[in-house]
């Protein structure tokens, strides 16, 4: 029984300190998805700018 309160004890302790780190990469994961799709969307814009352009000249 107490060797296993201490794994539990553990476990706890270190999850506790991994959570921020996990959150952290997790917000940053979904961040550099938004620019992604930023990116892309921007530069599929140009491509149907240019596109309209070289019909026009």
């Amino acid at each position: 029984m107490n060797t296993a309160m201490n794994y539990l004890t553990v476990l706890f302790v270190f999850l506790l300190l991994a959570a921020p780190s996990l959150y952290g990469a997790a917000h940053d994961r979904r961040i550099d998805r938004q620019l992604r799709q930023a990116w892309q969307e921007q530069e599929a814009e140009l491509l149907a700018r240019r596109a309209a352009f070289t019909k026009v000249a």
